[in-house]
């Protein structure tokens, strides 16, 4: 019994944190920011990240997948003064 009062007192209500993320752009992009800094020196958190994106978040992975083929697209195109 003593464990369950434990565990619900180290329970972290994050609902308000969720909903001040919804409610301030500009707070989801700072937090954004933040996981990505301390995801990118994490080799096997970089590709767990992935595949939850690929996996959960299928228009996130979408729009990932457009950017890069359109900066792929961009560094195919002949430059508008290649030395002709």
């Amino acid at each position: 019994m003593e464990t369950d009062k434990l565990k619900e007192q180290n329970r972290i209500d994050l609902e308000p944190f969720y909903q001040a993320l919804e409610d301030d752009p500009k707070l989801l992009e700072e937090a954004l920011e933040i996981l990505l800094g301390m995801v990118n020196f994490e080799p096997k958190s970089i590709k767990k990240l992935a595949l939850i994106i690929k996996d959960d978040s299928r228009n996130l992975y979408n729009e990932i997948a457009e950017l890069s083929k359109s900066n792929q697209d961009k560094g195919n195109s002949p430059s508008c003064c290649g030395g002709h």
